[in-house]
């Protein structure tokens, strides 16, 4: 073991290098004019574990952007980990609110900025320099193999038809996923459970072309008032949401485990502070972690509509748009709450508009045992680094694919991730700690380990 840290000591500037250089790459999923560096940041990934130790690496096709499989497979009588990560990034707007560009990565007290710092590129690149140093070592008790995708942040729209079609590819034992957040350094933790989530878009047209506001303002209904009385009726005075049916679905958490969660440090005046808010909003009868971990929510992401340009344009729009996303727990169903969405926006549209909404992407809850052999690893590596048992919670982000991998290749999976809520994801300023980098590349090599000893 004590070969892992030296040799970790030794690189630890190529290390952050190596990522630096990776995040430099503005590798974009959502948006068509990064499809160039789309295939760029693939290669980086490929050419990275290749160096890394891998025996293989190969770049796998979609009809969007493309996979990466790497392995090293020593010897088929071990365990076999594999690991997923994405390599893409939300977009970085809006710019005018970073400090530096969001792909122009600078190392800031003690942190690196940068769009994918922490989600994802940052976090599964641990991994693969935790299997350079196990193999550099000659210290690693598994085999492993890399499923690193390229679409995650738009829902992994051609995931599930590459899993399903290479199930042997990816035979393993265990999958392990660093694309969450610990509560702190010093009270560090585990998610047993991500959201799942029904992301769609909606659009409502009034009038068949933008009016004269003065000539036609109060005789014509406007797409974006109405839309935004819609949108504001799906929730009652108590942030209850209105959808009949909604909660149908949702798993009662025990008290137990409400007990559990209530255990985890939280300071209310600090995290408004870290915010920016005065006060804090959400469903009655629950805490904030509760809100964010074990209860369904639904978010507008978007609004629009009319003239946004400089100066004014007093116009009445012909159309208005807003994209609302909704966050799903144990035992909801994706199609099933897109539908019950979808339906009731149509029942509550007046006959003075005409609405149309489609669905972007979802994905399904997902809850790690922990009573699993991967979990208990987990925990005994996070132990064995930290110096404490790390506190099980539940995430309140989704990662859309995890349903399907259990349910396709029968696989559990650990979320052992080391980011913080706090590291600005899909916001300006994203950032990751250079000690949480360290960190997980110092622990990863312990969770083989210790699941290697367990299985």
């Amino acid at each position: 073991m004590n070969a892992w840290k030296e040799y970790q000591e030794q690189h630890k500037e190529r290390f952050l290098n190596e990522l630096l250089d990776l995040l430099r790459i503005p590798s974009v999923s959502a948006r068509s004019e990064h499809k160039g560096d789309m295939i760029k940041c693939a290669e980086a990934v490929r050419d990275s574990l290749l160096a890394a130790g891998a025996t293989g690496a190969t770049i796998y096709e979609t009809p969007g952007h493309p996979i990466v499989y790497g392995e090293l497979i020593t010897d088929p009588s071990k365990p076999t980990v594999l690991v997923y990560g994405h390599y893409d990034v939300q977009p970085p707007d809006p710019l005018e609110l970073w400090h530096s560009g969001p792909f122009d990565p600078v190392i800031k007290d003690g942190k690196i900025f940068a769009r994918g710092a922490c989600d994802d590129k940052g976090q599964f690149y641990m991994h693969v320099k935790a299997m350079e140093t196990m193999v550099q070592s000659g210290e690693l008790p598994t085999n492993m193999k890399f499923l690193i995708e390229g679409e995650e942040e738009v829902g992994s729209p051609n995931l599930a038809n590459f899993v399903k079609a290479n199930k042997a590819l990816l035979d393993a034992d265990v999958i392990l996923i660093s694309d969450t957040a610990m509560i702190s350094m010093d009270t560090p933790s585990i998610d047993i459970g991500v959201r799942g989530l029904s992301y769609i878009e909606v659009e409502v047209t009034g009038p068949n072309r933008d009016l004269h506001s003065g000539v036609y303002g109060g005789a014509v209904a406007n797409p974006i008032t109405i839309l935004a009385q819609m949108i504001a009726s799906l929730h009652d005075e108590n942030n209850h949401i209105t959808i009949p049916g909604f909660y149908d679905d949702v798993a009662e958490v025990t008290p137990e485990e409400r007990q559990l969660m209530a255990e985890a440090p939280y300071d209310e005046s600090e995290y408004m502070a870290d915010l920016g808010v005065k006060s804090l909003w959400g469903e009655k009868g629950y805490t904030t972690n509760e809100r964010t971990g074990i209860r369904p929510t639904l978010e507008l992401n978007g609004i629009w509509g009319g003239y946004t340009g400089e100066g004014a344009k007093t116009v009445l729009p012909s159309k208005a748009f807003a994209k609302i996303s909704c966050r799903l727990v144990p035992d909801q169903q994706s199609d099933k709450i897109t539908k019950l969405l979808i339906d009731h926006l149509h029942k509550i549209a007046p006959d003075y508009i005409s609405l149309k909404a489609e669905l972007h992407h979802g994905g399904e809850p997902y809850m790690t045992p922990i009573d699993s052999d991967g979990y208990k690893a987990a925990a005994r590596a996070i132990e064995e680094t930290f110096g404490k048992k790390p506190i099980p919670v539940r995430g309140g982000g989704s990662i859309p694919i995890s349903a399907l991998f259990e349910k396709e290749l029968g696989l559990k999976i650990v979320f052992m991730g080391f980011g913080l809520d706090s590291d600005n994801l899909h916001s300006p300023n994203e950032k990751y700690d250079l000690v949480n980098y360290y960190k997980g590349i110092e622990t990863i090599p312990y969770f083989h380990k210790f699941f290697a000893e367990g299985i």
